[in-house]
């Protein structure tokens, strides 16, 4: 069965919004929201087709792009390769110039349901930032640590993972409740590196399962809004789809003081794994804020760490 690809942009304006557009009755998926575009021609490059996609569609220019996601999805009776870019900045008012109605919504007011199945991983990617800090040192000493998370949420952190494996339970769940708190005053997320059944009952926003846990569970954690997981490879990151997941970091990147054993899968490794993903994959390992636009360029979702973001 021949693949289709697939270019469509997630055009935002100035408060956030993402233009979607109604399909036309009778066609395949009619009646659901998308994100706008088109069937790449032969010979054209991504951007090239989505600003002529765009410009056919909507009547408007591309000035400034970059790319989101990449999904691969089998319909059953047809294949497409979604290659999605977040459009930044344009000119023109759009407008839908195939008597397609248009809308404008924030990520978290879209519900997948209303979307094909293909373009639901591009909502989860639009939901999640760029960076996703896992905390460090000091667990110990909760004000400390909490001291340390609350100047990474000022510069910016949006997505935060509780990782304190040496705390006892009782412990944990009380610096889970005050990072809830301060993650929630800041607009971020906090979700928690724990095991399931240690997980019920505890305040958070999400849950974070170590890579164990994948080939373990047999259906995705219930009660929990946002979960991901760790992967390391071609068999995780198909687990982690096959549960559902809504994220995977991949690791290691490049080489870590904290796993010094582990090999490195480098960047072209980590493209050809994360290209292969059906979900949005952060890169970990020995990156930091100054390599998000690199691992963007390598189908990344954004990237993961912990010394990088943990304040000193």
């Amino acid at each position: 069965m021949k693949m289709i690809h697939v270019v469509a942009g997630a055009i935002a304006d100035g408060q956030g919004r993402i233009l979607i557009a109604r399909r036309h009755a009778g066609t395949h998926q009619g009646g659901l929201w998308e994100f706008p575009g088109g069937k790449l021609e032969p010979g054209e490059t991504p951007r090239q087709g989505l600003e002529r996609e765009l410009a056919e569609e909507l009547g408007i220019r591309v000035l400034a792009s970059r790319p989101l996601i990449r999904v691969h999805h089998d319909y059953g009776d047809r294949r497409v390769l979604l290659d999605v870019h977040r459009v930044t900045a344009f000119t023109g008012t759009p407008v839908g110039r195939e008597g397609q109605p248009l809308d404008w919504r924030q990520p978290a007011d879209m519900d997948p349901v209303d979307f094909p199945a293909a373009d639901r991983p591009i909502i989860t990617a639009l939901r999640l930032p760029t960076l996703y800090l896992i905390t460090g040192e000091d667990p110990t000493r909760p004000p400390v640590f909490l001291s340390r998370l609350e100047r990474a949420l000022a510069a910016g952190v949006r997505l935060v993972q509780l990782r304190a494996h040496g705390l006892p339970a009782a412990d944990f769940a009380r610096l889970a409740a005050a990072a809830h708190i301060l993650c929630r005053r800041q607009g971020a997320r906090l979700v928690i590196n724990r095991g399931p059944g240690e997980a019920r009952g505890l305040v958070a926003d999400g849950l974070h399962l170590a890579s164990r846990y994948l080939h373990e569970l047999r259906r995705r954690p219930e009660d929990w809004a946002l979960v991901g997981a760790s992967c390391h490879g071609v068999a995780d990151l198909a687990r982690a789809a096959a549960l559902g997941l809504d994220y995977a970091l991949l690791s290691p990147v490049m080489p870590t003081a904290s796993h010094p054993g582990a090999p490195p899968l480098g960047w072209e490794r980590f493209a050809a794994l994360a290209e292969e993903a059906t979900l949005p994959v952060y890169a970990l390992g020995g990156l930091g804020p100054g390599e998000v636009e690199q691992a963007i360029d390598h189908g990344a979702q954004g990237v993961a760490a912990i010394r990088e973001l943990w304040p000193i």
